[in-house]
């Protein structure tokens, strides 16, 4: 078996490029102003000299386009030179894309004759990137997971390799949020640690996305409930001419799309995968067997040029199972996670629908939506059901969204305004094990709360001085009903500005000043005590921040980029564990729930520091990136004294390569390296304590000594090669990606067992209530070579 596999691989290498086609993109130009389409405009491939004239509907066809990413540029009188996303093109298939361009401001009373400014949002003149489809498809190490490429970005932190969590300049996981074609989803990875932002693997299935414009700061004043990155994802439209089937089989999970027009005014596109890591976990023996799948729907109706109907929908269903006959075969390292770590069941979904209207003069945006999320764990004592439960989890967090925009069109300045309402329901029953006072103590609480969460913003801006000056005001304010603090909005009152100067052709000076706020976790907000009570809930706070960004970008020429930026977050309110006295800011990058527990609304914070990123855009075929950050993360504890957060790595830097080496051969490489993250020791006292080690099975950090200690740096090369195959119907494309292709050591805190060699628990010699306790050798030294393939019809 293994020899026919390698003979037909061997097989579809030696096709020879006879087979390639050209392929063919379509699509329309329209305006942005009143969504109409416009005849005349000149669309042209990007680097080449193909192109073509729009017909009276706007639409356009251009034949003979050599295979691989392209962008289109789209010139018409009166309008702004338009650059569009990136699309991709098969050999003998047609690629679609709608560009939408804007109209050019003129004064009539003179003509000025100027060098054509950079494109820029007056809005967000720094601290945005954006990641088009080449990047997520071929970007070694990321395995067409946006989170992952997400993570290689300025400014954003990784913690595990196998984890998702977004760090973004100093701040926790669980200040990120997120939105599909305008509609907040609260959970884009499974296995997602509710209260933050991370998970395992994303849940986003790349053959939808168009385009991600990822802020990490000077946020847009219509996206609330964010302090440190709003990730806004564009989905594609499906294919409005033909159906078309594509497969794929990548490093975690089988996945199948299709996509096509129905009728006239509709096209859809839709997606299932299902993940096969739980084989490959047990092959390698692996204490813990995820299971995942995950579903994916855009619809798109437009009604005529002025209103237009999107629907969409994304679900996930997750399990994770342990691998229990690690328990007497495995060794220390297996038997000990397996001796902690409980079992995870978790799906939950999100639909929504946004319905535009262009009117005379604006643009009206109606969002309609509801999320829900369930979560639930479950651990016995030995991993045997037969045995009593140590603890038992399930919440739900349900909401139900409204929101309304407004975009004015033909005033003088840019002006957009809108509201919002939000409904949750959220539930938890959690029975577990607690040492407290010596002794083990039954918890166990029912707890249900409804709240009413209500927004509203204004945003302007306009341009100055020959369009050089760029200026823009904004403003927001968010409420909730959960107690009487935050019921007021005026408190979260959160004003910012925006300035953009070119200094020169060449020279761009940036600035950005703001207030955000953010809600509380819904695990804190509903948090209750066994005393029945719900003792969060008249002290919470919005968490606030403070925070000023100044950068300059450098353009010399049409392929170089430099850029740098200074940014400082200061923050307040951010709820401090009161058992542990730590911020809750430094947690949520593990399985399970962040923020149910009793807390205070004293905690601050701060994190500072700069970024300079260098790029050669496209340059015969050659891509680069490089980017470096250095910057602080520090959040007070329950004393109020400073201590480093747990992202404080101090540094980060990014390299990262791609070419097209001809014949639709792709190579890409990723190079990482990370300064060392703070840890704390261990609570040797309780720790060798045998009733307070039963209740958890782990060592109990010495919070008094909170992230004193430091892991050494880590670094790690990915490697990434990709053929593309084209024949007359269809398209295969092969890769083999290597994570750590040089063996690289990540090395985590130092963890702890009770157990001799032989699994016996080591009796402290002279008291028959303690332990001793010793340090296992924990490390992960491992390469991952991933044979991929993907299959388009």
């Amino acid at each position: 078996m293994t020899k026919l596999y390698y003979s037909l691989l061997v097989l579809l290498l030696s096709v020879t490029t006879l087979f390639a086609q050209q392929g063919t993109v379509k699509g329309q130009v329209y305006s942005t102003k009143s969504n109409d389409p416009l005849a005349l405009a000149t669309v042209r491939v990007q680097g080449t000299s193909l192109g073509a004239r729009t017909d009276v509907e706007g639409r356009f066809v251009i034949s003979g386009v050599k295979p691989g990413f392209v962008r289109l540029i789209v010139t018409m009188l009166g309008y702004e030179t338009t650059t569009s996303a990136e699309v991709q093109v098969v050999g003998n298939q047609t690629s679609f894309i709608d560009i939408g361009i804007e109209e050019e401001s003129t004064n009539i009373a003179e003509v000025v004759v100027r060098p054509k400014m950079r494109l820029k949002r007056a809005e967000s003149p720094l601290s945005l990137q954006t990641l088009g489809i080449k990047q997520i498809e071929k970007s070694a190490g990321a395995n067409r997971d946006i989170s992952k490429l997400v993570q290689t970005l300025p400014g954003v932190g990784a913690t595990d390799p196998n984890r998702n969590d977004l760090i973004v300049r100093g701040g926790g996981p669980s200040e990120n949020v997120f939105y599909l074609d305008g509609i907040e989803i609260p959970v884009i990875n499974h296995f997602s640690t509710q209260g933050a932002s991370g998970g395992v693997v994303g849940m986003i299935n790349p053959d939808f996305v168009r385009e991600i414009s990822f802020y990490t700061g000077a946020f847009p004043a219509s996206r609330t409930n964010s302090l440190s990155s709003v990730m806004e994802i564009k989905q594609r439209n499906g294919d409005a001419d033909h159906m078309h089937l594509k497969a794929s089989v990548g490093a975690s999970d089988a996945a199948i799309t299709i996509e096509g027009p129905l009728g006239k005014k509709s096209s859809f596109i839709a997606s299932a995968r299902q993940s096969y890591l739980q084989w490959l976990f047990k092959a390698i023996k692996l204490p813990f067997l995820p299971t995942y799948n995950d579903f994916q729907l855009k619809y798109k109706h437009r009604f005529n040029a002025h209103n237009e109907l999107t629907i969409l929908g994304i679900g996930a269903i997750d399990n994770m199972s342990l691998n229990t006959q690690l328990q007497t075969s495995g060794t220390e390292v297996q038997r000990y996670i397996l001796s902690y770590l409980p079992q995870y069941k978790q799906w939950n979904y999100t639909v929504g629908a946004v319905y535009k209207h262009f009117g005379s003069g604006h643009v009206d945006s109606w969002v309609l939506s509801r999320n829900m999320l369930r979560n639930s764990s479950v651990k016995h004592q030995n991993n045997d059901p037969a045995l009593p439960k140590l603890s038992e989890y399930q919440s739900d967090e349900t909401e139900s969204k409204l929101r309304y925009e407004r975009v004015y069109t033909t005033l003088p300045f840019k002006l957009s305004f809108g509201a919002g309402l939000r409904y949750a329901d959220y539930r938890n029953r959690d029975e577990r094990l607690s040492y407290r006072s010596g002794q083990v103590v039954p918890l166990s609480y029912d707890a249900h709360i409804k709240l009413l969460a209500y927004s509203a913003f204004a945003q302007a801006s306009d341009e100055y001085l020959d369009k050089r000056l760029k200026l823009a005001l904004g403003v927001n304010l968010v409420g909730n009903t959960l107690n009487s603090a935050m019921s007021n909005p005026l408190p979260q009152l959160s004003p910012r500005f925006s300035a953009s100067f070119a200094l020169t052709d060449d020279i761009d000076l940036n600035a950005n000043f703001g207030r955000y706020a953010m809600q509380p976790s819904y695990t804190s907000m509903g948090y209750r005590a066994p005393d029945g009570t719900y003792p969060n809930k008249p002290r919470l706070r919005y968490i606030m921040s403070n925070q000023a960004v100044l950068g300059a970008e450098y353009h010399p020429g049409e392929y170089l980029r430099f850029s740098t930026e200074g940014f400082y977050k200061s923050y307040s309110a951010y709820p401090i564990s009161e058992a542990e006295g730590i911020s809750l800011a430094s947690k949520g990058t593990e399985y399970g729930q962040v923020g149910a527990e009793a807390v205070l609304s004293t905690g601050q914070g701060r994190a500072y520091g700069v970024e300079v990123v260098a790029r050669l855009l496209p340059w015969h075929q050659f891509s680069a990136t490089a980017t470096y950050t250095l910057f602080r993360s520090e959040f007070t504890d329950k004393t109020g004294i400073y201590r480093p957060s747990s992202w404080d790595t101090r540094q980060m830097l990014n390299l990262l390569i791609s070419y097209r080496m001809g014949k639709s051969w792709y190579l890409s490489a990723s190079w990482r390296y990370s300064g060392g993250a703070p840890y704390t020791p261990i609570d040797m006292e309780l720790s060798t304590n045998k009733a307070a080690w039963a209740v958890t099975n782990r060592a109990y950090p010495d919070y008094a000594q909170f992230n004193t200690l430091r892991l050494p740096a880590k670094h790690q090369l990915d490697l990434r090669l990709d053929k593309e195959f084209y024949f007359k119907r269809w398209m295969l494309n092969l890769y083999l990606d290597v994570q750590n292709a040089y063996l690289s050591s990540y090395v985590s805190a130092p963890v702890y067992t009770n157990r001799d060699i032989s699994g016996r628990v080591m009796d402290h010699p002279t008291d028959s209530e303690r332990q001793q306790i010793r340090q296992l050798d924990y490390y992960s030294k491992l390469i991952l070579p991933t044979l991929g393939l993907i299959v388009k019809l």
